[in-house]
C-alpha cells in the first residue's frame, strides 16, 4: 500500500512540474504586465490602462501611450489626445496621473518648453487641440477664446472684451483680447483676424481676469482631463487574480491576463495564480517531507472525505421536496440555460466569491438575474441554502427579490433573482456609468436612506448582511435601491451579543474589531455602511493602492479629513460643496455621521435604526430657512458693528 502511494506521489509530482513549465510558457503576458509599470519624472509606477517605455502596449489600452521625454522639461508625454491640422497625434506633457479619480494633469506643448512666447506666436500657432475619446475636459477646466488683429469697432464690445498680457510685459506687442461673455464670441470673431482657444483651470482663469497672472504663466500650469475605459471589466479581472490588458492584434479588445493564460471572459480561474505559486515554491524544499507524510495524510483524508460527503448528501437531501425549497419555486437547469443563452459570457452582469451572475429572460417574459455557483462543494451548498433561506423570509422594498432556484439534482446550483436594470452604486460612482449617468447629490442621499432602511429591517429580523458594499447595492431605472448578495449573511441568535466566526467580507469594508476579535455583531454592518457613506460623498473607491500607505483604505482617508474639518477635501467637487449652501450643510452633517459609523470600537457606533433616523433628518431639514436665518444674523452683526462707534 505504502509503495503504491509513493509511486502515485512521484507520478503526481512529475505532472505538476510539467504543468508549471507549460503555464510558464502561457503566462508571458501576465508576467510582463504584472511586473512592469511606467515611471518617468514625477509620474511613478503607473499601470493599466497606460503603457510606454518598458511597459508594452498589450499591458494597456490603445489611446494611453506614454513617452518619456528628456531635456529641461523631462517627463512623460501622452499621444492621441487631440489632432493637429495634419491629422497626426498631438503630444502633451503629463504632470500627474490620479488613477483613483481617473484624471490627468497636462501641459500642452509648446507651453511646457518656451518661457517667452509672444502673443502673436502663441495665438497664431496652427496646432488646434481637440480632445478625442476616451478623454474629456474635467469640470475644473474652462475654454478661453483669445483674439489678435482686431478692427477698431471692437470698442463697441468694451463691456465684454478684456485685454491680457501673454508674458506680463504690458506692451502693445504682448497684448491679446478675450471675451468674458461666451455669447459674444461669434460677433468678436468677425472683427478679429486671428482666434485661438485654450484650456485653462477655472481657478487660474480668475487670476488671469484680475491681471494677477500672465497667459503664459496660466498655460504652464496646465489643465485637467478625465478618461474612461472598461473599469468594471478590469476590476473583475483583478479581483480574480488577473492583470488587465488588451489583445495583441488589430482589434485591441480588453483581455484578462492570468497565470494560466489569456482570458476574454474577464476573470481568471480561481486556482491559477496562487496554486502554481505555492506548488512551484514548495516542490524544491518539501518534496521529501511530503512523500514521508503522504501515507498518513492519505488515510486521514479518506476518512474526512467520507464524512464531508455524508454531510453534503444530508444538506442536498433537504432540497427540492414537493417542487419547492423553503417555499421557493424550483427551476430546471435547461430552462435557465435557455434563458441565459447557454450562460453566454456577453450576458455576464458581474461576479464575486460565490459565483457569476448572468442576465436572462424566462419564457413568461420576466427578466431575471441568474447566479451560477463556481463549484459544487460543501461550503457552496451551505451558502446556497443560507441565501435561499434568508431571502425567503424577507419582504422589503429595498431588498432584491428571489424568484427561485434549481433542485439539488440539477447539473448546477443556480439562484434566480429579479433583474435590476441600472447597475450598482459602484458603477455610477467610479465605474462605466460615472460619466453617462452620474449621481446627483439628491440621488446619493436617497440611496443612503433606502440602504439604511434595508439594513435596519435586516437587523430587526436578526440578520447580519456581512458584505455591505457599493457593489452589492443595485439600482433600478428610478434609482431605487435593491440590496443584494446574501451568501455570507448570518441569522443572529436572539440570546447572544455576538457570534464568533472567522472574518468574511470585502477588504476596505471589514469592521476592524471584527477582523481582530472574530466577534461578529450588527455593528459590523454599521461600519461597512459607514464606508459606503464615504464613497457616496467622495466618489472614491473603498481601497486604492495609489493613495498614501495609511490612506489606502478609504475609512482612514475619511477619518483623517473629518478630524481636521477638511470637508472640502473629502467631498466630490462636482457636488458643489463650495458654492451651494444646502449641499455644504448636508454633506458636513453626512461626514460627521460617517465619522461615528467608522469608530474603531463597535460600542461607539450607533445602531442602524439611529443611522436611518439621522439620514432622514438630513434629507428633510429646511435648509433654505436656515440659510435665511444665518444671513439675517450676519446682517445684524454687520449693522451692530457699524453702529457701535456712535453708541
Amino acid at each position: 500500500m505504502v509503495l503504491r502511494v509513493y509511486t502515485i506521489t512521484l507520478f503526481i509530482l512529475l505532472i505538476l512540474l510539467t504543468t508549471i513549465r507549460l503555464s510558464s510558457a502561457n503566462n508571458a503576458y501576465y508576467t510582463v504586465c504584472s511586473n512592469t509599470l511606467f515611471s518617468c519624472g514625477s509620474v511613478k509606477n503607473v499601470g493599466y490602462p497606460f503603457w510606454g517605455g518598458n511597459r508594452p502596449q498589450f499591458c494597456g489600452r490603445q489611446n494611453f501611450g506614454l513617452r518619456c521625454e528628456n531635456g529641461p522639461t523631462a517627463g512623460p508625454s501622452i499621444h492621441q489626445l487631440g489632432t493637429t491640422n495634419g491629422g497626426d497625434s498631438l503630444r502633451a506633457r503629463v504632470v500627474s496621473i490620479n488613477t483613483s479619480l481617473h484624471t490627468m494633469s497636462l501641459v500642452q506643448n509648446p507651453f511646457s518648453r518656451d518661457n517667452s512666447i509672444s502673443c502673436e506666436k502663441l495665438i497664431k500657432n496652427e496646432t488646434v487641440f481637440n480632445l478625442l475619446k476616451p478623454f474629456k475636459l474635467s469640470p475644473l477646466v474652462a475654454n478661453i477664446s483669445l483674439f489678435l488683429s482686431c478692427r477698431g469697432s471692437v470698442a463697441n464690445y468694451s463691456a465684454s472684451l478684456k485685454s491680457l498680457t501673454c508674458n506680463g510685459v504690458n506692451s502693445t506687442a504682448d497684448t491679446a483680447y478675450f471675451v468674458d461673455k461666451p455669447e459674444d464670441v461669434a460677433n468678436i470673431s468677425k472683427l478679429c483676424s486671428t482666434k485661438r482657444v485654450f484650456q485653462v483651470l477655472k481657478s487660474e482663469l480668475d487670476e488671469l481676469k484680475k491681471g494677477k497672472e500672465s497667459l503664459t504663466g496660466v498655460l504652464k500650469k496646465g489643465f485637467e482631463v478625465e478618461y474612461t475605459v472598461d473599469f468594471d471589466a478590469c476590476s473583475a479581472c483583478q479581483n480574480s487574480g488577473g492583470v488587465c490588458g488588451s489583445s495583441d492584434d488589430n482589434e485591441k479588445r480588453f483581455v484578462c491576463y492570468c497565470s494560466d493564460g489569456t482570458h476574454t471572459s474577464q476573470i481568471c480561474h480561481k486556482t491559477g495564480k496562487k496554486t502554481l505559486k505555492y506548488v512551484g515554491s514548495g516542490i524544491g524544499g518539501g518534496i521529501f517531507v511530503f512523500i514521508a507524510l503522504l501515507a498518513i495524510w492519505y488515510r486521514r483524508c479518506l476518512k474526512f472525505g467520507k464524512a464531508r460527503n455524508k454531510s453534503l448528501d444530508r444538506l442536498e437531501s433537504d432540497l427540492g421536496k414537493d417542487g419547492l425549497y423553503f417555499g421557493v419555486p424550483l427551476f430546471s437547469y435547461k430552462e435557465l440555460e435557455e434563458a441565459t443563452n447557454s450562460f453566454d459570457h456577453t450576458r455576464e452582469l458581474g461576479g464575486g466569491g460565490f459565483g457569476t451572475v448572468y442576465y436572462g429572460k424566462l419564457k413568461d417574459g420576466r427578466e431575471v438575474a441568474v447566479k451560477r455557483l463556481y463549484e459544487r462543494s460543501f461550503k457552496r451548498v451551505e451558502q446556497f441554502m443560507n441565501e435561499v433561506q434568508i431571502l425567503t423570509c424577507l419582504r422589503h422594498q429595498n431588498l432584491v427579490s428571489l424568484y427561485g432556484c434549481t433542485s439539488c439534482h440539477s447539473r448546477e446550483l443556480l439562484l434566480v433573482y429579479e433583474y435590476v436594470s441600472n447597475g450598482t452604486v459602484a458603477d455610477h460612482l467610479y465605474g462605466q456609468k460615472k460619466y453617462s449617468d452620474p449621481l446627483s447629490w439628491e440621488t446619493r442621499l436617497k440611496i443612503a436612506v433606502e440602504t439604511a432602511s434595508a439594513l435596519s429591517y435586516l437587523h430587526a429580523s436578526d440578520i447580519i448582511h456581512r458584505d455591505v458594499k457599493t457593489n452589492n447595492i443595485l439600482l433600478d431605472k428610478n434609482f431605487n435601491v435593491k440590496v443584494a448578495d446574501f451568501g455570507l449573511s448570518r441569522l443572529f441568535p436572539n440570546d447572544v451579543t455576538h457570534v464568533s466566526t472567522a472574518p468574511q467580507g470585502t477588504p476596505g469594508y471589514l469592521d476592524p474589531e471584527y477582523h481582530q476579535c472574530y466577534q461578529l455583531t450588527d455593528k459590523s454592518d454599521v461600519y461597512s455602511f459607514g464606508v459606503v457613506l464615504v464613497e457616496l460623498i467622495s466618489s472614491l473607491r473603498a481601497v486604492d493602492m495609489d493613495r498614501h500607505n495609511y490612506e489606502i483604505n478609504l475609512s482612514n482617508y475619511a477619518m483623517n479629513r473629518i478630524q481636521k474639518c477638511a470637508f472640502a477635501d473629502l467631498v466630490d467637487p462636482q457636488l458643489g460643496y463650495e458654492s451651494d449652501f444646502k449641499v455644504r450643510r448636508m454633506t458636513t452633517s453626512w461626514a460627521e455621521l460617517a465619522f461615528r459609523l467608522l469608530r474603531h470600537y463597535k460600542d461607539f457606533r450607533p445602531s442602524m435604526d439611529e443611522v436611518l433616523e439621522i439620514l432622514t433628518r438630513i434629507q428633510s431639514f429646511d435648509y433654505e430657512a436656515l440659510q435665511i436665518e444665518e444671513m439675517e444674523k450676519k446682517d445684524l452683526v454687520q449693522i451692530t458693528n457699524l453702529l457701535s462707534p456712535s453708541i
